[in-house]
């Protein structure tokens, strides 16, 4: 299980039901409410250099990419 995303396990067992159930009782992290894994990338999903400021909840490259089109400037 990655620390990225623990529903990509399950992607894997879509195909087994019964699995899934026991995985989803007994092995789902639970929800984190401090700690670096509490904030998430809207964007791409990444956890590390979360930008929460203006309610953005992006990750610096993600906010480099899109700053433009949102409306901030490139000051130098």
């Amino acid at each position: 299980m990655t620390a990225s995303d623990w529903k990509k396990m399950l992607k894997q067992l879509r195909g087994k039901p019964a699995v899934m159930q026991k995985f989803i009782k007994h092995c789902k992290p639970k929800d984190r409410k401090m700690g670096i894994a509490s904030r998430k990338c809207e964007r791409c999903g990444r956890f590390g250099a979360h930008i929460s400021l203006y309610n953005l909840h992006l990750c610096r490259h993600c906010f480099r990419e899109i700053a433009e089109e949102i409306g901030f400037e490139k000051y130098s």
